[in-house]
């Protein structure tokens, strides 16, 4: 539950800075937190809402009791569903509701501080720019592998493209000074559409050079090594890394497994039991 102890946005860029501070809270509960973010949504208790923080932290709570509320409220009763349905579908599913209310929040204080049409169309396009949660959670965002060809588990991804021969023209051929400043434009864009396309599984943010990265090899998504408290000294030493959304999977299915085995002997064994 919220009540704005942050200073309240009221110009494009201090609304867009609230927004991804709240889009990071939601996305370190639903991936890196994810384990912590489980247990808190007790489907034994009330009505829950997973709020996101301008500090880029998050709480589940109960929604506000003002009417109307302070900000526009996130959706209720998260928590019901937790046991009901796939643990993957059911973050899904709230990552869904989490874009919905982080647009509703954002264009409130539009709407609040009188933003015209060309500031409005300016938001969108600055919100637009960033992958949603819903993207960052299932990894539906595109991943660009073919672009990291060193290890895994422990190297940087490659902060150099090299420079590849026009297929239309042959070898030895001189480009006119127009011809060879086109070819280094559509290189220049490949090469930053290519970065741009791999995306922390935690944060959500670009790739930026000289930063360093791990794969899960279980999801097979890209992290910032701080943002899963990796360094690139400990990378060396994992064999095979799991991030912390398939770590905590594991130890859930593992805990479900014994639960299963247990029962299954005292039902044979009750006495022993």
């Amino acid at each position: 539950m919220e009540s704005i102890p942050h200073p309240i946005p009221r110009t494009v860029e201090e609304v867009f800075n609230d927004f991804k501070g709240r889009r990071g809270g939601l996305i370190k509960a639903l991936t890196t937190d994810v384990e912590k973010f489980y247990e808190k949504c007790d489907p034994e208790k009330e009505n829950l809402c997973l709020y996101g923080m301008p500090n880029e932290t998050w709480e589940v709570n109960l929604p506000v009791e003002e009417v109307p509320p302070e900000l526009p409220e996130p959706a209720l009763g998260i928590n019901f569903a937790r046991d009901g349905m796939q643990e993957k579908d059911w973050l899904s599913l709230v990552a869904v509701h989490s874009d919905s209310w982080l647009l509703s929040v954002a264009f409130y204080f539009g709407a609040r501080f009188g933003f015209g049409k060309s500031e409005r169309k300016r938001l969108f396009q600055m919100i637009n720019d960033l992958p949603t949660v819903f993207e960052v959670v299932t990894g539906s965002v595109k991943q660009a592998k073919e672009a990291t060809p060193y290890n895994n588990s422990s190297k940087l991804k490659p902060s150099v493209k090299m420079p590849r021969q026009s297929e239309s023209q042959p070898r030895g051929a001189k480009l006119s000074s127009k011809e060879e400043e086109e070819s280094g434009e559509e290189e220049q864009e490949e090469e930053e559409e290519e970065q741009g396309a791999t995306l922390c599984g935690a944060c959500g943010d670009n790739y930026a050079n000289d930063e360093f990265w791990i794969c899960c090899d279980i999801c097979e998504r890209w992290f910032h090594g701080k943002c899963v408290k990796i360094t690139p000294a400990k990378a060396e030493h994992i064999k095979q890394y799991k991030c912390p959304g398939c770590s905590s999977k594991r130890k859930r299915r593992h805990l479900l497994a014994g639960l299963l085995e247990y029962a299954r002997y005292a039902a044979f064994h009750p006495e022993k039991a």
